[in-house]
């Protein structure tokens, strides 16, 4: 299960490294997958969304029962 949200994580990384925020401005990954600027695709904040539910997902007993859902 610690491994179920890793797919998405390099998704993640992936789409921010091809993003203005860090090409451009050089800012760190973290720094740009927390903030919500005109300068991240959408593509990214719809996979942020997804690994945060991912990640909220394997705290949560009833999902630990069933496995997470879905990558």
């Amino acid at each position: 299960m610690a491994k179920s949200c890793k797919g998405l994580a390099m998704e993640l990384v992936k789409c921010l490294s091809e993003s203005d925020c860090v090409k451009v401005q050089k800012r760190s990954y973290k720094e740009c997958a927390g903030e919500k600027s005109p300068c991240i695709p959408s593509e990214c904040v719809g996979l942020r969304e997804t690994y945060f539910n991912c990640k909220r997902g394997q705290v949560d007993m009833r999902a630990r029962i069933r496995g997470n859902k879905g990558y």
